[in-house]
């Protein structure tokens, strides 16, 4: 039980009430997109990755209500060349549960989101803070494989990173800007900026 399978179309399914399927692609952005603006409503989000393992803590604040929510998370690949579909496991706690749990020696990403519609799509749109200011990701959901595999790049992103593990959080926690712009300049991505 909890075993994660491939079926014959390559779909990822747990076996595991509990866990569900994640289908999602990862875009670079060079900022916030066209119409997004610091100033707009957004979540304050702090991910910490406990240190040789799949499992994080995130915490999340909503800055004009100033409420909080925690949750205790593990997510994967099962195909580590297919970083697009994961499995993911979600536990929400209590105030006294996420402190319990912070005494682990993790690795910190502190990041602020917002909410962005292209096209039909809501994105996910990160804005990182503290090392890896400067580093802005998109993300976006799918119901179903195919969607997933039909997706074209939008127009605001700079590249789709989704199969790129240095862009996957247990990594970027690792990390500094420095160190991701030298990646992303390695790809040849930062001639594209213009």
């Amino acid at each position: 039980m909890g075993v994660a399978k491939l079926t014959d179309q390559n779909t990822v399914v747990p076996e595991s009430k509990y866990a569900r399927v994640e289908r999602e692609r990862r875009y670079l952005l060079p900022d916030l997109p066209e119409g997004l603006t610091r100033a707009d409503a957004h979540l304050q989000i702090t991910d910490n990755y406990i240190t040789g393992t799949r499992l994080r803590l995130r915490k999340v604040r909503e800055p004009r209500t100033n409420k909080w929510t925690a949750k205790f998370t593990q997510k994967f690949a099962p195909n580590p060349e297919d970083l697009s579909r994961t499995i993911i496991t979600n536990t929400y706690l209590n105030a006294l549960e996420a402190e319990t749990l912070s005494v682990f020696n993790s690795n910190e990403i502190r990041k602020n989101r917002y909410y962005f519609e292209f096209e039909g799509r809501k994105f996910s749109v990160d804005m990182f803070l503290g090392d890896l200011f400067g580093l802005v990701l998109a993300e976006v959901s799918f119901d179903t494989d195919d969607e997933l595999d039909r997706f074209a790049k939008p127009a605001f992103a700079l590249a789709d990173v989704t199969d790129d593990p240095v862009f996957t959080g247990g990594r970027l926690c690792e990390l500094t800007f420095t160190e991701v712009r030298q990646h992303i300049a390695e790809l040849g991505l930062l001639r594209k900026q213009g």
